[in-house]
């Protein structure tokens, strides 16, 4: 399925490309607009022939691409997702995004899933716990264009992550 997947989100810029190509050719066939300007009444009207023809190619670009990442999974994919996989342990390709290496050390060292999971949690109750205590003590100000504003320090990290 996570490989389906990944297949899936690599392969849907491709599909809308296509499309866009698709939509350019069928638009520019002979008769189907008025490139020139001519004024006569053998043009043919965009809906709905033209609509029909952008979904039939719509479809068989779909049907081309889903044949390929459901079908076809193994010509995309890379060795290591051959490996059999041990549910208790996680590969070592796989290495996580910088601000996730605190909770994945965590849940390495401990061999239990669910205690690494509790520590892991609780690890972020106390940090929560701790902002709050502060916020009650001292109340953080920071100053915008719209005036002062009172925030936690879990406000300030969720607005600096982004």
């Amino acid at each position: 399925t996570l490989k389906r997947f990944f297949v899936l989100h690599f392969i849907f810029p491709f599909i809308a490309l296509c499309i866009v190509f698709i939509h350019i050719f069928f638009l520019h066939l002979q008769g189907s607009t008025n490139p020139l300007g001519y004024d006569t009444a053998l043009k043919i009207p965009f809906y709905p022939n033209l609509l029909s023809l952008d979904i039939k190619g719509f479809n068989n670009v779909l049907v081309l691409f889903l044949a390929q990442s459901l079908f076809g999974i193994l010509p995309l994919s890379h060795p290591d997702n051959a490996i059999t996989v041990d549910r208790y342990a996680t590969p070592l390709h796989i290495v996580p995004e910088w601000y996730f290496l605190p909770f994945y050390a965590m849940l390495k060292t401990i061999p239990n899933k669910t205690a690494g999971l509790l520590v892991m949690l609780a690890s972020l109750q106390i940090l929560f716990l701790l902002a709050e205590q502060r916020n009650l003590t001292t109340l953080i100000q920071l100053k915008f264009a719209f005036g002062v504003r009172e925030y936690s320090v879990p406000m300030i990290w969720f607005i600096c992550s982004f």
